[in-house]
């Protein structure tokens, strides 16, 4: 009896610690405890060298993903590529800021509709910080169903949707819109639902673990696939100290990055953020991130960073992927 009862303990036990410790790539029918990474690409459709850099990050490289932006000027490019490539994972950089100084774009839904989304040039806010100030919670989702709306007017159907300079967790009323449009679409929405142990050192929005851990069973249980991570800190590997760094010495630094940076990696579903470009003499008129946007694709078709991903058994997916697992899941 006593060897009954001790067997039933440790039975719970381990039932309760797997629980617990389940990730969402558990849930989602990924080997336990597997690395599981979305290798992708931000702020495709905002330039040629955006559209070319994201191309070949998928077609030569390990990237896995991508989303458009919708109000930028080289969509139409990048959605004549798509339709005759509809593989792709590619979803809806929800654009709510225009952050740079001589190229800009404006609102979907027009100044009238929006016009607290809107500055003196007639663009939208250059940063996150004026766009929280002025823009209401009812503007923020009129223009994110308008960038939606447009993308399938173009035949395009997103396979997610995401951030762009991260706007929506600028407020929680921002973050209760996203979500309502993504649970009524159900289109999948980025969210760390889950342990959180990369994110969480950038103190994204000032959410709590317990308060996002509550989120990701909000989007689970609306039928939609949750994030465990989200991977949110190479734009910042620049070697700007070095003003024109040569492929070699840029495509190693950065491999480098990202190899260090997966080690710290819990498993799980991580999102990882990038910005592959292949910059031409343009884009400095554009931005000064070149460097770093360069960086990011010469890393992605490095052989070096694709054989630590095998060795190391991490496994690639895709958005597209993980709605498809979660629609499996009872």
């Amino acid at each position: 009896m006593k060897k009954f009862f001790l067997t039933t303990f440790l039975a719970l036990f381990y039932f309760f610690s797997y629980s617990q410790n389940e990730t969402y790539a558990d849930k989602l029918g990924f080997p336990k405890g597997a690395k599981v990474i979305i290798m992708h690409v931000d702020d495709v459709g905002m330039s040629y060298d955006s559209n070319i850099g994201a191309i070949k990050a998928v077609e030569e490289g390990v990237a896995t993903s991508m989303s458009v932006m919708m109000p930028c000027a080289w969509v139409p490019g990048f959605v004549h590529y798509l339709k005759n490539h509809p593989n792709i994972d590619a979803g809806l950089h929800l654009t709510l800021t225009s952050e740079w100084k001589d190229y800009r774009w404006g609102p979907l839904s027009g100044k009238p509709s929006v016009p607290n989304l809107v500055d003196s040039e007639g663009a939208m806010w250059q940063s996150v910080q004026e766009t929280a100030k002025h823009a209401s919670a009812d503007e923020i989702e009129k223009e994110i169903r308008s960038q939606l709306d447009r993308a399938r007017t173009m035949g395009f159907e997103p396979t997610h949707m995401d951030s762009h300079m991260g706007t929506l967790f600028a407020r929680e009323d921002y973050l209760e819109r996203y979500f309502k449009v993504g649970m009524e679409q159900k289109i999948p929405v980025m969210f760390p639902g889950g342990h959180n142990s990369m994110i969480m050192k950038e103190k994204v929005a000032g959410l709590t673990i317990e308060k996002a851990q509550a989120i990701g069973k909000m989007l689970w249980s609306a039928g939609l696939p949750v994030l465990d991570d989200l991977h949110n800190i190479s734009y910042g590997w620049t070697m700007d100290e070095v003003m024109k760094p040569n492929n070699k010495d840029l495509q190693k630094y950065k491999t480098q990055k990202y190899i260090e940076s997966f080690k710290d990696l819990r498993a799980g579903v991580t999102m990882v953020i990038m910005h592959c470009t292949s910059p031409t003499e343009v884009f400095e008129h554009i931005s000064d991130s070149g460097n770093t946007r360069k960086g990011d694709l010469l890393a992605m078709i490095d052989p070096v960073l694709k054989k630590y991903i095998q060795d190391n058994k991490i496994i690639l997916t895709t958005w597209r992927e993980l709605k498809q697992r979660r629609d499996k899941v009872k």
